[in-house]
């Protein structure tokens, strides 16, 4: 049996596989499924793999390839380049339109940089009191007014902050 012969017994079934496959991945479309498993078919009967084996057991090898296929793809990570940023869609941030969200910063890498340094630090290792003075050291408030919002003296807000910056060192340096 030739290759057009066995794509053509074929092809209508594994079509099918192929748009079944699909339903849960957007990365690709049932098209670029039934593709991969012809390629492999081709690739299979090019070697000489299936020449006495059954329709089922073609059909099934092409459906655990096409599943192997989509685990491979999905287990990729994303990678995000700072160079071209983009929103929820997809659809590339222009530098402007980001610079008239981060009112006025000058530089967009060093103040990103700069906010997940400081999510790193703020969810490693902080204790509930901690993360509050924190909180408050970012609104501006003064060690006096984070005491008594806390119920503390502002002296033991000061030995506070210091074991904070003691902590901190070892993700800023």
């Amino acid at each position: 049996m030739s290759f057009e012969e066995l794509n053509n017994k074929l092809s209508p079934t594994i079509k099918r596989i192929a748009y079944k496959l699909n339903g849960h991945y957007r990365s690709f479309s049932h098209d670029d499924l039934y593709q991969e498993a012809i390629l492999h078919l081709w690739n299979a009967f090019r070697k000489g793999k299936i020449g006495d084996k059954t329709d089922s057991y073609i059909l099934q090898g092409c459906y655990f390839h096409l599943k192997n296929y989509i685990r491979k793809i999905n287990e990729r990570p994303n990678v995000i380049s700072l160079d071209s940023l983009v929103n929820k869609e997809g659809m590339p941030i222009l530098e402007e339109k980001m610079l008239l969200h981060l009112d006025g910063v000058e530089d967009i890498r060093e103040n990103l940089d700069s906010m997940l340094t400081a999510e790193t630090i703020q969810n490693n290792g902080f204790d509930p009191r901690e993360k509050r003075i924190l909180m408050f050291l970012r609104d501006g408030l003064t060690t006096r007014d984070i005491g008594k919002r806390i119920g503390i003296s502002h002296v033991m807000v000061v030995k506070i902050i210091s074991k904070l910056r003691d902590q901190c060192k070892k993700y800023i340096y």
